[in-house]
């Protein structure tokens, strides 16, 4: 059993053809699927997804690409919108991306704060996006984790080795994306090779990032079978030795699905 524990079904190619997409998932043998909320308007797509395919949960959150459109979002606001379906079962994404910075960084600090206390709240994970901002991130979830503790999971991990073993000091979960395939990234291949198998989850982010060896197609949750291979083998595990640990691992940190 594998879990794609970050995609956007919501995004073409997929929105357009999800019966197949999700039929093709659960060929390759991925029992679950969480499709990332990443705007308040495309929500309402979220929610119609997650009713239509049992097998497919959400989350609630506002990436930080859009964190200025969004800045009448508040805490209460993510805590409403999260409790609209038990199909719901995180916060986010949400963090900080200071490498476009197509929202001022203000803007996103505020907006990542507003997340961080809805999770410290209604105790779901928060899915946290970080890139070119590792030292702010890292101080930011430091200092709310001891005002209250909460839960935390890196998504597409794809910064240093410093960094993540930082993470993991306050806790957090790590997600490998098709980026750990590429030939390129060798230092975060070796990273995750040390990082503890019990920290570990898998996504594709799919519509982006296909791994290795479909790299440049339009990703889907079906082609995670290529990252957690990789993963497995980098680990020295069987496939299927691997893909349970990283379920077992979401499990722990979303809770068991029906």
């Amino acid at each position: 059993m594998i879990i794609d524990s970050h995609c956007h079904l919501t995004y073409e190619p997929m929105s357009n053809a999800l019966n197949d997409t999700i039929k093709r998932a659960t060929d390759e043998g991925v029992k679950y699927i969480l499709t990332i909320s990443t705007e308040d308007k495309s929500f309402d797509k979220i929610l119609s997804i997650i009713t239509k395919y049992k097998n497919v949960y959400g989350t609630y959150g506002i990436h930080p690409h859009e964190a200025k459109l969004h800045m009448n979002i508040k805490t209460v606001d993510i805590i409403k919108k999260a409790s609209l379906s038990n199909k719901i079962i995180g916060i986010g994404e949400t963090g900080l991306d200071f490498y476009y910075n197509y929202s001022e960084k203000n803007d996103q600090i505020n907006c990542f704060e507003e997340h961080i206390c809805a999770a410290q709240e209604n105790n779901m994970p928060l899915i946290v996006h970080t890139r070119a901002s590792e030292n702010e991130t890292f101080e930011i979830l430091y200092k709310n984790l001891k005002k209250k503790n909460f839960k935390i999971l890196i998504h597409c991990f794809t910064g240093t080795r410093e960094f993540a073993f930082k993470l993991l000091d306050l806790g957090a979960y790590i997600s490998a994306s098709g980026v750990v395939t590429f030939k390129k990234s060798l230092e975060l291949a070796n990273t995750f090779k040390d990082l503890p198998n019990e920290r570990i989850l898998v996504e594709t982010d799919a519509p982006y990032l296909a791994p290795v060896p479909l790299r440049g197609k339009p990703n889907e949750p079906s082609f995670i079978i290529h990252t957690v291979k990789f993963l497995s083998e980098l680990k020295k595990l069987r496939l299927d030795e691997f893909s349970k640990i990283t379920t077992q691992n979401f499990f722990k940190l979303f809770g068991e699905l029906n």
